[in-house]
């Protein structure tokens, strides 16, 4: 795919914004289903960069107004090919936009000495904190890379503006930054939940990346005692891909049987698969990355009328708890999360009734269309401004 994969309807007038990613999947649902289309519906163009060659994605025939560009992706330790692409982009099209958009950290000093409209950083997680669960890091660079990722922050403040997608991010930067919560389009009617389908058969799901640290080992328990238990009538579905050593036990679960595992799935047909569930799971672990961050996948739950059964990290807590729409497990308990899951299916009007109460507020406070607004004035903002990405 060449540099300029697909390009169809560029209308003229308007805004234009280059948006670049080399970690995230070009469906992102962040990027690709929420923010771009709300760019797009306030009236910009928009070149969207992803690595869509190296997750084996055709390029999409883009909607008016949206180019997509190829560009390698970072993945393990391979990751300077991916910035080494970033920048060539960067160079050759930045320029011709109004703002350029970044969503991954090691793209921010690929920007340095770039003649560059605003640059807007979107910081999708705590990055120091994650390195503590990248696999492919030895132990004894762990600590130097957290200290690298911190001196990247600074840097971003001080050159770009900033975008936090959860307000607890905010206390690690020095100044006031706009936040854009990672929420979802929320529907006015779901499905009911806890509907079986035409074989009888009631569906766990887990929505999301499957990784040791979100409970790989305790999703292909769960799916193995929910089939025993229900003789066959409540199975897991898994939808996501999974990373790292989670890849090989996904694989082998599957071909036992044991869960239904679908793998990657574009975040609009992903959503439409979670209606008419029983549960929606998440397994994560309690560790830093974790803890400030809202799990997307609950808020997908909510919205999707689906009750959620959660692990309790403290975001989940008070997600779970002011909705109504779910309930808490202990780490790692795989005996409380299938009990709870079987008494579903027993009592699925209970169910029903926790997923309509978590339906309703998502409805009133997580809804996507609420925040679209707040992501176009920021955009608007930042290409107002006069600081310059890369100079």
């Amino acid at each position: 795919m060449s540099a300029a994969a697909h390009e169809d309807g560029r209308t003229g007038g308007g805004r234009r914004a280059l948006v670049v990613t080399v970690v995230h999947h070009p469906h992102d649902a962040r990027i690709r289903h929420r923010q771009i289309p709300a760019l797009l519906a306030a009236g910009w163009q928009v070149t969207y960069a992803a690595p869509w060659t190296d997750y084996g994605v055709e390029a999409e025939r883009a909607p008016e107004g949206l180019t997509t560009v190829d560009v390698r992706r970072a993945v393990g330790r391979a990751r300077l090919a991916a910035q080494r692409s970033a920048r060539a982009v960067l160079r050759s099209q930045g320029p011709a936009h109004d703002v350029v958009l970044l969503h991954d950290p090691e793209l921010v000093p690929t920007t340095l000495g770039l003649r560059l409209p605003p640059v807007v950083w979107d910081v999708h997680e705590d990055t120091a904190a994650a390195v503590a669960v990248r696999p492919w890091l030895p132990d004894r660079l762990r600590p130097l890379v957290a200290g690298g990722v911190r001196g990247v922050e600074r840097l971003a403040e001080r050159r770009m503006a900033l975008l936090l997608a959860d307000e607890h991010y905010a206390a690690r930067f020095a100044g006031p930054h706009p936040v854009v919560l990672n929420t979802t389009v929320v529907p006015e009617e779901p499905p009911v939940a806890a509907v079986p389908d035409e074989q009888g058969v009631r569906r766990v799901v887990y929505l999301g990346s499957v990784t040791v640290e979100r409970g790989v080992h305790e999703l292909v328990t769960i799916g193995r005692r929910l089939q025993e238990a229900s003789s066959g009538t409540v199975r897991l579905q898994v939808i996501g891909p999974a990373h790292g050593p989670a890849k090989a036990v996904m694989q082998a679960a599957r071909a036992e049987r044991l869960l239904d595992w679908e793998g990657f799935v574009p975040s609009d047909r992903a959503l439409s698969m979670l209606g008419g569930a029983l549960a929606g799971l998440s397994t994560l672990h309690d560790i830093a990355n974790f803890r400030p961050s809202v799990p997307t996948k609950i808020v997908e739950y909510l919205a999707q009328g689906v009750p959620v059964i959660s692990t309790p990290l403290p975001t989940a807590v008070d997600l779970v708890e002011r909705s109504g729409g779910g309930v808490l497990v202990p780490f790692q308990d795989v005996e409380e999360t299938v009990e709870q899951a079987l008494a579903w299916a027993q009592d699925p009007a209970s169910a029903q009734e926790v997923g309509r109460r978590g339906h309703a507020f998502a409805r009133a406070e997580l809804d996507w269309t609420s925040q679209a607004p707040a992501f176009v004035r920021a955009m608007e903002a930042a290409a107002d401004g006069s600081r310059r990405g890369g100079e």
